[in-house]
């Protein structure tokens, strides 16, 4: 999934002032907090990046590429190349900005899923994930997505999920997710499937969106 940016790039080098935890382009984030004398308030907290020279950004797959509409294939070997890719996803997404990304999305036909999320103290990798159960109850997000940027729109899913899944070393494992995570889950298994999240929206509200990330194209 994709996240609005609303930061402010202030500085250049190997130093990037940000106002917004949801940009996180590189990997190394910490914030400080300045204490001012004289009985001055407080300076609020400044969230800064330390740029990682090894980082891996790959091309994304780009609305209306064909590839997105294809299923992904189970992941059978759990090695340093998975590992790799995960890395390498994690990396693309962040400079996206987005909150969750799979396999397709840099043309890797792969179910393979990360997400970082911002209540989350670290990403986390997902292989092989299916929604085992789903509730009946449903919650309306706004969606958007790292192959469509620019553009979001109002979604209803399920509002809790229990997803099954292997970790990066192959063991399997069950989450129960609610609120953003369940939303996250759902939108990029569909992806995985093969279904591209405006195919959620109807008929109306998909040609609105689509027409809407033409004009961000030409600008």
């Amino acid at each position: 999934m994709a996240v609005k940016a609303a930061s402010y790039h202030g500085q250049t080098g190997n130093w990037r002032k940000i106002d917004s935890f949801e940009d996180r382009s590189r990997d190394v984030l910490f914030t400080r907090r300045c204490s001012c004398q004289g009985g001055k308030a407080e300076e609020a907290p400044r969230l800064y990046l330390l740029r990682r020279p090894d980082v891996a950004v790959r091309p994304l797959v780009t609305f209306p590429d064909q590839r997105l509409r294809l299923p992904a294939e189970p992941v059978l070997r759990f090695d340093a190349q998975l590992r790799a890719l995960a890395t390498d996803l994690l990396d693309t997404m962040r400079a996206a900005p987005g909150i969750g990304i799979t396999g397709p999305h840099i043309g890797v036909a792969q179910r393979i899923v990360v997400l970082e999320l911002p209540d989350a103290p670290v990403p986390q990798t997902y292989v092989n994930p299916e929604i085992v159960w789903a509730s009946d109850e449903t919650s309306r997000g706004e969606e958007g997505s790292v192959s469509m940027p620019g553009v979001n729109e109002q979604i209803a899913r399920a509002a809790r999920v229990h997803v099954r899944y292997q970790n990066l070393d192959g063991v399997e494992l069950v989450e129960e997710a609610e609120g953003l995570r369940a939303t996250c889950h759902q939108h990029e298994i569909d992806q995985l499937n093969g279904v591209f999240w405006i195919q959620r929206l109807s008929a109306l509200r998909r040609g609105r969106v689509i027409a809407r990330f033409e004009k961000v194209r030409r600008r």
